[in-house]
């Protein structure tokens, strides 16, 4: 009779290959950068149902770069985009959408509040960005741990 594996030895197992997603379409008003991070709010409550983050702070490190990627969505390519949140193992992958086909670069930040900080946050707080075109305009994919 084979021996049986330790129930929680399968279980870390499901972990390290569990994927959740879900995806959002926003029509591009400016209350629609609140309603997305408030969507990924609720996604990662479920999440820490699943699975503990590595940090108390990573998950408003997700909220924060999806905050970010949702306001300069509206700013800077008008019209809908879309948020989709990955979690696969030790890692949220925020990915959005957008009408702009122009990646996301650094910015002189200013401190008279026009902006400029944003990419550079989002930097900071993720393992990797990766930006595709795509046929209406580009996806920024950022990998934050978990």
């Amino acid at each position: 009779m084979p021996a049986e594996r330790d129930p929680t030895e399968r279980e870390a197992g499901l972990l390290n290959t569990l994927s959740v997603e879900q995806t959002w379409h926003f029509g591009g008003a400016l209350s629609d950068v609140a309603q997305a991070r408030d969507d990924a709010a609720a996604f990662l409550q479920g999440l820490e149902r699943m699975q503990t983050p590595h940090a108390p702070d990573a998950p408003d490190d997700v909220l924060l770069v999806v905050a970010e990627l949702a306001s300069n969505a509206f700013t800077f390519a008008p019209g809908p985009f879309t948020l989709r949140l990955r979690a696969v193992a030790d890692t949220v992958q925020i990915a959005v959408e957008d009408t702009n086909p122009t990646a996301p670069e650094p910015r002189r930040f200013d401190l008279d509040g026009r902006g400029g900080i944003g990419w550079h946050l989002i930097n900071a707080l993720a393992e990797e960005t990766i930006t595709t075109p795509g046929p209406r305009g580009k996806t920024v994919n950022v990998f934050v741990r978990w």
